[in-house]
């Protein structure tokens, strides 16, 4: 086997190696079902199985209400912008807060199933930080308001759920899902593309409340309609199988050797914390992006002082086995994505070399 280099892609991400040697081990044939989990039906008893074990995984990790349904969708979190505003807005007014990138694309899509209200704008300040609660500029009565719990590409984080009162709140959680525990009862939705932290690209795991399934919009496209899917148990129509499989896989990992989210947490801290003391010790050599109470504990955003040198440090970090450093255009510089896969020895292999190049540099 090729060596494996420390992988901070933003996504498609890097997996757990323990997981992904378990499922080398059951690939030609699934415990039981006598053939590859990409082989048998979605109707089977074996893929039943897998299904049901994914939901209680994720159900167990979050300590979900009863009230909540579990669903495993195609089409990613960017299918889901389109969702929500189809199922939910149903011509009226919603709330949106512009938080970056992805809540851009999230407000382009409700735009065009109702009335957008920007809550708030980020925007001025290259989207650095989260809003305080008292920002918000809110409608009373909205269908729902829409946040985004990381933002991936400005490497910013909400730590405190925004206040909404009684409207409903949505969150697209792709970016931080599983990293740390969160009160779901808090949301009437949360979602997550599967490609950041629990899974491969294709499926999006979607936890929405049972009274929002009941005012879902009639008459939609039976593929885009909330209700319908919760009805079939996700299994309308062949579902993305293998994802679901690895998403179980993930999980049980998660659960069971891990520990669950909150040691999941405290050894994403440890690593936030090793990388983002690298980039404040280094003198002003490095600078971050995001403002020090919302650092992304997911995606770590910097640049260097002399932005000369930035083409340099990814040629070398890349040839030291630093994969994927390169930042988004809408920021510069670099993004270290330290999702819960990657493990410290990577956080630290990073660090040295960072220290190194300035050392070479400087």
């Amino acid at each position: 086997m090729e060596e494996r280099v420390h992988n901070f892609s933003a996504g498609p991400a890097a997996m757990p190696l323990t997981v992904l040697k378990r499922v080398q081990e059951e690939l030609l044939c699934l415990p039981g079902a006598g053939a590859s989990v990409m082989e048998i039906s979605h109707r089977s008893k074996a893929f039943a199985e897998v299904l049901a074990g994914a939901k209680d995984n994720i159900s167990t990790l979050l300590n979900l209400p009863d009230n909540y349904k579990i669903l495993f969708l195609q089409g990613g979190a960017s299918l889901q912008f389109t969702m929500i505003a189809m199922n939910l807005l149903k011509g009226g007014t919603a709330d949106y807060l512009n938080l970056g990138s992805w809540a851009k694309k999230a407000i382009a899509e409700g735009k065009k199933h109702g009335t957008v209200n920007v809550a708030w704008d980020g925007s001025a300040d290259n989207f650095n930080r989260m809003p305080t609660s008292d920002e918000l500029q809110l409608t009373p009565g909205a269908a729902y308001v829409h946040s985004t719990a990381n933002e991936t590409i400005q490497g910013i984080e909400f730590f405190n759920e925004p206040e909404t009162g009684d409207v409903p709140l949505i969150c697209d959680f792709s970016s931080s899902f599983l990293s740390r525990p969160i009160d779901v009862s808090k949301y009437g939705m949360i979602y997550a593309g599967a490609q950041k932290n629990i899974g491969p690209s294709g499926v999006a795991a979607v936890i929405i409340r049972d009274d929002l399934v009941e005012k879902c919009a009639e008459g939609l496209p039976s593929m885009l309609d909330y209700r319908v899917m919760v009805e079939n148990d996700s299994l309308y129509n062949t579902p993305p199988a293998f994802g679901i499989y690895m998403i179980n896989k993930v999980t049980e990992y998660l659960r069971n050797d891990i520990g669950g989210l909150e040691k999941m947490e405290a050894i994403n801290r440890k690593k936030a914390e090793t990388l983002y003391n690298a980039i404040d010790e280094s003198g002003g050599y490095y600078v971050g992006h995001a403002v020090k109470e919302n650092r992304s504990l997911m995606n770590v955003t910097f640049v260097l002082k002399d932005s000369a040198l930035e083409g340099k440090f990814v040629e070398e970090a890349t040839a030291a086995k630093l994969d994927g450093l390169k930042g988004h255009r809408s920021v510069g510089g670099f993004r270290a994505s330290i999702y819960n896969a990657i493990t410290q020895d990577s956080v630290d292999a990073l660090v040295a070399f960072m220290k190194d190049f300035q050392k070479s540099n400087g």
